[in-house]
């Protein structure tokens, strides 16, 4: 399915090299210069270590060192994903590669890729290629199912996730629609209270400009 391919259509850059870019943040304070916090918007993502116990250990420790502040959402694409935490800002960086954890990959995964769920992005010729990428549905994803590791849910703050397509959208290098207009920003990434069930939480705060 074609919506599938575009997953990892990003990371198209790096395949011909069998590689993933190693990650490196020196260009984050740009990032966050000129901003005005009256645009800051948080959302909260629930993990669940149950599910997916590799995925959401490196998750909360990228969460916990800091590394997605001052990164970006760089693909946003209406009535399917949000992707961001690639350190390059473009799609092709990454960090040290996990088991992906996703039946295709031989590790059981019972959470569907429905709205608001928050999920592993990799490399197409990969299964276990997912570092720091990570993607949030907007709608009905489950083809996804089994090939990805869906790790987590947005369970505050969606509105937040559904307003980066209010930036306005535009084609970006592969002719994919999905390149924000104007900068999705990720101010800061905290671990915070796990909830009720003893699963851990992650705040994201964005900062985005509507137009």
């Amino acid at each position: 399915m074609k919506l599938k391919k575009l997953l990892s259509v990003g990371l198209a850059a790096v395949l011909s090299a069998g590689i993933l870019t190693a990650c490196g943040n020196d260009d984050k304070s740009s990032q966050t210069e000129g901003m005005n916090s009256e645009n800051d918007r948080s959302f909260i993502i629930t993990l669940y270590p149950d599910i997916a116990p590799i995925t959401c250990e490196n998750f909360e420790k990228l969460v916990s060192e800091g590394f997605y502040d001052g990164l970006t959402f760089h693909r946003v694409s209406e009535d399917f994903m949000a992707q961001g935490g690639d350190p390059n800002g473009d799609g092709t960086g990454g960090t040290d590669t996990i088991k992906g954890e996703f039946s295709a990959n031989g590790v059981e995964n019972d959470l569907s890729h429905t709205r608001g769920v928050v999920s592993m992005a990799r490399r197409s010729d990969s299964y276990d290629s997912g570092s720091c990428q990570f993607f949030i549905c907007y709608g009905d994803c489950s083809f996804l199912d089994g090939e990805y590791a869906a790790f987590g849910k947005v369970t505050e703050g969606m509105e937040v996730v559904d307003g980066f397509l209010d930036v306005g959208i535009e084609l970006n290098d592969y002719g994919e629609l999905s390149k924000p207009k104007s900068t999705i920003t990720i101010v800061s990434a905290k671990m915070i209270d796990n909830d009720s069930d003893g699963n851990p939480r992650a705040e994201f705060t964005v900062n985005y400009q509507v137009q």
